[in-house]
């Protein structure tokens, strides 16, 4: 018995997940070692041709830095120009508090997925299992955990929020571009951008997404910064007035906007699984929140100290400054970073396709490619379905992400370790501070309560009743939502 325990411990230390990444140095040069040794050798295979240098640079990566940039840069995209609405629907002090609480829960049940993730994938590679032409996603995570009916679940709303993730990504770039160039509506610019997301099909994982992190996280902070001095830069306009909050349906309105803004990690998994050590994720989500609130804190509370009430009909902070060049950048950078932030929501509704139609071990680009395009369809139907910039996002938040990432990790990570054996033979142990296992229990019991009331409940209320009003003023398939009128 002794003996045994003592294997389990060692196997539990990464055992597997140590000696297949172990040969990342010697490997360099090959196309067979990538995220984890043996998780995504394939991600090489699949982009083509030997690993040169520069390939290396820009379109190979797996260290921790590249989950870091991956995590920060897909955090935060559009939804960093609606925070300010948020603000204005929550209150000044309402705001920040907020942040700083759904960063941190955020960063929480990143961390329960990143443990749940190293279990399960630990266990089966004590099995023997071979993930070589396999990328592990959330649902097979629930599955090999708990069985088909938490796999059913996980991929249900999963699925569910990454589709009409993509679609907001698709709505910024027609809201955002319509304040450089009215020369079309922002219906048209939805079409048009649409083509352009298509070609995120080509991108074969998260394995291949180093470049464009990096970049997507440049874009975010010039723009951050942007909306930040521009606001003070401006002053606050004539009879400005800060009344937030006055209704119950617009302050849980904004609160669910700001739980979708550090809901990100639906592809914590994904973005693990491209990593040569996935085991070293732990608290990189919480690093990347933290960058994260250095952007989005100063710009919301600028642009809201700026223009005040004015923000309850401008979901879009591009909308209320005045144009220069300064800010035609900020749209540009933002339209790269949201066609970036798009690849990140849809690449893993690529992989379930994938999967579903039998293509997902193939190694040829273009037939992967192919196979993935009829996921881009319904995202571009539903964006110009509902062009609702901004309210979108907190009914997104709080009837999708609420269960997502924020309830659906919490109760797995219980379920998961609820026999005494479980927490026994854990990979991963409770972090010091939290009160071992009844600690752990006791915070994944508050995010369910919290999340489930406030967040499901009132917030779900609250964002209905809102978009509703939406689709009654604007209707369905409207040409050119909160467009000023022209001259």
């Amino acid at each position: 018995m002794a003996s045994e325990k003592v294997e389990t411990i060692v196997a539990g230390n990464y055992m597997e997940m140590e000696r297949a990444a172990g040969g990342e140095a010697a490997d360099d040069g090959g196309d067979d070692h990538q995220a984890g040794g043996t998780a995504s050798a394939s991600a090489s295979r699949r982009g083509g041709g030997g690993k040169t240098a520069l390939s290396s640079l820009f379109w190979h990566g797996g260290s921790v830095y590249d989950a870091w940039f991956s995590c920060a840069s897909n955090q935060v995209a559009q939804v960093l120009l609606t925070l300010p609405y948020s603000f204005s629907q929550l209150g000044m002090a309402s705001g920040i508090v907020f942040q700083l609480f759904y960063g941190l829960m955020g960063s929480w049940t990143a961390y329960l997925i990143s443990v749940l993730y190293v279990e399960y994938r630990t266990r089966k590679e004590r099995e023997k299992v071979d993930f070589r032409n396999h990328v592990i996603q959330w649902f097979e995570v629930l599955d090999g955990l708990l069985g088909k009916h938490w796999r059913n679940m996980g991929l249900f709303f999963n699925c569910t929020f990454l589709l009409f993730g993509s679609v907001i990504q698709l709505i910024a770039c027609a809201s955002n571009i319509y304040y450089i160039n009215d020369k079309y509506d922002k219906r048209t610019w939805t079409y048009i951008f649409g083509a352009c997301c298509a070609t995120t099909v080509f991108i074969p994982s998260f394995h291949n997404y180093r470049i464009w992190s990096f970049l997507g996280l440049l874009m975010t902070t010039y723009t951050a910064w942007y909306l930040t001095i521009a606001a003070i830069a401006h002053g606050q306009v004539e009879g400005v007035t800060h009344s937030g909050p006055t209704k119950m349906v617009l302050y849980f309105t904004g609160a669910t906007n700001i739980l979708y803004t550090f809901g990100g990690h639906a592809v914590t998994v994904e973005i693990m699984h491209a990593m040569w050590k996935p085991q070293k994720f732990k608290f990189i989500y919480l690093a990347a929140t933290l960058y994260v609130l250095t952007l989005t804190l100063p710009s919301a509370a600028a642009v809201y100290w700026a223009f005040g009430d004015a923000l309850l009909d401008h979901s879009n902070a591009f909308s209320l400054l005045p144009r220069s060049g300064l800010r035609d950048a900020a749209v540009v950078l933002m339209l790269v970073h949201q066609f970036i932030t798009f690849g990140f929501a849809c690449t893993p509704l690529y992989f379930v396709w994938e999967k579903l139609v039998g293509v997902h071990e193939a190694r040829g680009v273009a037939l992967r490619a192919a196979a993935r395009l009829p996921v881009v369809l319904p995202i571009w139907f539903l964006a110009v379905v509902f062009p609702f910039f901004g309210p979108i996002n907190s009914t997104v938040g709080s009837l999708l992400v609420s269960f997502t990432v924020y309830i659906v990790p919490a109760l797995a990570h219980m379920a998961t370790f609820a026999p005494a054996a479980a927490r026994e033979n854990a990979v991963e142990r409770p972090p010091r501070g939290v009160g071992g296992w009844p600690g752990m229990f006791a915070a994944n019991c508050f995010v369910v309560a919290w999340v489930l009331v406030v967040g499901f409940g009132f917030g779900g209320w609250a964002s209905t009743v809102n978009f509703v009003r939406q689709v009654d003023t604007f209707g369905l398939f409207a040409k050119c939502y909160q467009c000023p009128p022209k001259h």
